[in-house]
């Protein structure tokens, strides 16, 4: 059970573009006009002209289930012969019987591979799943695109049509073609407008009334509003935003009941439009009724993520997983970073947390536009500090729900967050509503992907850092760290070490991860120091492995632990071939370490590099070309 990514091929070859097309010719480089042409053939399946394609061919996005599959797939090829030769990449469908060395097979049976040529897609992407992609056809599109997250929006729909979307999902995981986990957004407390009789015309200067009365629809210039601490929250001169700012009003006056507002954006108003107060947080709880209903509820149906809407501080985190643990349920706890009281208590929140996302949507309402930037990086920062995942969402393909291609800022937007270390990105309307979900997807995995290759080609290790995100250091510095009873380090600590010595030989010799976990701690930690190649996660719990979906790098997979420590790993290894992701010959870093030993007595922590030999082969021999 393997979630969707792309690859890459790569042959090693750092020719410029003029002696690739040089080549091409038969050994003459090209007239300059002759090389605009062959230039232009490269560009042409750019990112525009593959969407121009109405129909998205999804299914060349689906992962390998044979080792005859793995040798026809869509492949991002890197002409130049190196992830991050940006200047001649081109996307190509192909399925020669050499398409099996570009997967990483070696080319006589004498010869081995120290890495994979391929190139697979780390960022994971979380998909808002709506009316556009609510059925059975569409949500396994998305699966089969590279969603590894479906998102259920508690802000709209009902408890059953919810059921039905994670019912399609373990539909989806049940038929071994990826694994996807289910997050469930709380919808929070919100300040909204009420019912109107018909949308209000605004323009700059007029008057308007919202008031904490029930019952006025508008008329009169009077529109109640469901909370009745509003008054209490609003100031004269504070900027009342509507829907984050499609309409603003300076507050001029209020009394126990009203407050008056002028218009300074003008619109037309709507009814239960959410509004927000520039700079402040509203005093209502942190979870309301509605949430903790909507918490039990996805407790009873069994999804794996909580992602907690307006999050204040640490305690309520803790209320929930104290809960949670009451309820003996192993849901994991997302805070939403999304008001100006959770950038006040990040530190204290991202201690508390399983993971955060960055909820742009609102915090760019309660908070200056210009320091969302700021604080998209800290947050992540933090939880890459903390060995914890973070979702950068919110708008981030936003003109891709109406339009089939998107700007060049929301593709740089899309870039920035990769380089930052996100774990994975996330399309909220794009995929919920919007007309061209599929190739929303389609874009996010794209320039993930490229981004990703360009940055190990031209950064190194991520373990180094980027211009975006700081060194990457130890999740519990060793002068931190509690030892055991013997005086030496505790079991955690030489997890970690282990981690990050893991990484260390993993690079050096070009080889992904293979590792056995019960509760995925290691995975996780792999995960935190980046390795530049895949971390493989093999578990035998269900639940587990849909955790490891939203880890960057990680490809969680489902197997039965036999007492038989060299049975099993043969079984992993071999089923890692069939699936075309390692090929003879290729060495992968086995991790036997973690909280939790398998096949070890606690004491022993173990790093091995193994290679790809015969036996493994099975059915799938024919990946290789002898």
């Amino acid at each position: 059970m393997v979630p969707l990514s792309q690859r890459t091929s790569s042959c090693g070859d750092k020719r410029s573009l003029a002696n690739q097309l040089s080549t091409s010719a038969g050994g003459r480089v090209p007239s300059r006009s002759r090389r605009r042409q062959t230039t232009s053939k490269v560009r042409a399946n750019s990112i525009e002209n593959i969407l121009a394609e109405q129909e998205y061919r999804i299914d060349a996005f689906a992962a390998p289930q044979t080792a005859k599959d793995a040798r026809s797939r869509q492949t991002y090829s890197t002409s130049g012969g190196y992830p991050g030769d940006l200047s001649a990449g081109t996307f190509s469908s192909t399925s020669s019987s050499r398409q099996g060395s570009s997967n990483g097979s070696s080319s006589s049976g004498g010869s081995s591979s120290s890495s994979s040529s391929a190139w697979l897609r780390k960022t994971k992407l979380v998909c808002t799943i709506g009316p556009a992609t609510g059925s059975r056809q569409e949500l396994f599109k998305l699966a089969d695109a590279g969603m590894s997250v479906a998102r259920l929006n508690m802000s709209h729909g009902s408890h059953e049509s919810h059921k039905a979307v994670i019912d399609l999902v373990t539909a989806y995981n049940e038929t071994g073609r990826g694994c996807v986990a289910t997050m469930l957004d709380t919808k929070g407390p919100e300040v909204r407008s009420g019912d109107l009789a018909e949308p209000i015309p605004l323009e700059r200067g007029q008057s308007l009334t919202f008031t904490i009365t029930e019952g006025e629809t508008g008329k009169d210039r009077r529109v109640s509003v469901n909370y009745d601490g509003f008054i209490d929250d609003v100031s004269i001169g504070d900027e009342l935003l509507v829907d984050g700012g499609i309409i603003s009003f300076a507050v001029t006056g209020k009394t126990d009941t009203d407050v008056q507002v002028e218009v300074v954006d003008a619109g037309v108003l709507e009814s239960r439009r959410h509004l927000n107060v520039r700079g402040k947080s509203a005093t209502l709880p942190a979870i309301t009724d509605k949430d903790w209903l909507d918490l039990k509820f996805g407790v009873d149906a069994g999804v794996d993520y909580f992602a907690l809407s307006f999050v204040k501080d640490a305690q309520v985190i803790l209320d929930v997983k104290k809960w949670l643990s009451a309820q003996g349920s192993k849901i994991k706890v997302l805070a939403k970073i999304e008001s100006a009281d959770s950038v006040k208590a990040l530190d204290e929140i991202l201690d508390a947390v399983d993971g955060a996302m960055v909820a742009r949507g609102d915090l760019g309402a309660e908070l200056p536009l210009e320091d969302v930037p700021f604080w998209q990086n800290q947050i992540i920062q933090g939880c890459r500090r903390r060995g914890k995942p973070v979702i950068v969402a919110t708008n981030m393909l936003e003109s891709m729900i109406s339009n089939p291609a998107p700007t060049r800022a929301e593709v740089s937007d899309i870039a920035i967050a990769v380089r930052e270390g996100a774990d994975a990105i996330m399309l909220s309307g794009e995929t919920a509503y919007g007309k061209f979900p599929l190739k929303a997807v389609a874009v996010q995995s794209t320039v993930a992907l490229r981004t990703e290759a360009a940055m190990t080609r031209y950064q190194g290790a991520r373990r180094f850092g980027t211009d975006e995100a700081a060194p990457i250091d130890w999740v519990t510095p060793p002068g931190r760290r509690s030892s055991s009873s013997s005086g030496g380090p505790s079991d955690g600590a030489l997890s970690e070490m282990f981690a990050y010595h893991s990484t260390t030989m993993a690079n050096t010799v070009g080889a992904p991860l293979l590792v056995f976990s019960k509760k995925g701690g290691m995975p996780a930690l792999l995960s935190h120091y980046r390795p530049n190649k895949t971390v493989f996660a093999f578990t035998d719990d269900a639940q587990v492995q849909r955790h490891l979906a939203l880890y960057h790098g990680v490809i969680p997979l489902l197997l039965s632990f036999s007492d038989d420590a060299e049975a099993t790993i043969d079984a992993a290894i071999a089923a890692l071939v069939a699936r075309g992701y390692l090929a003879k010959g290729q060495v992968v870093t086995l991790v036997q370490s973690g909280k939790r030993p398998i096949w070890r007595s606690a004491s022993t922590h173990t790093i091995q590099v193994r290679r790809v030999e015969s036996k493994h082969m099975g059915s799938s021999s024919s990946l290789d070309d002898d």
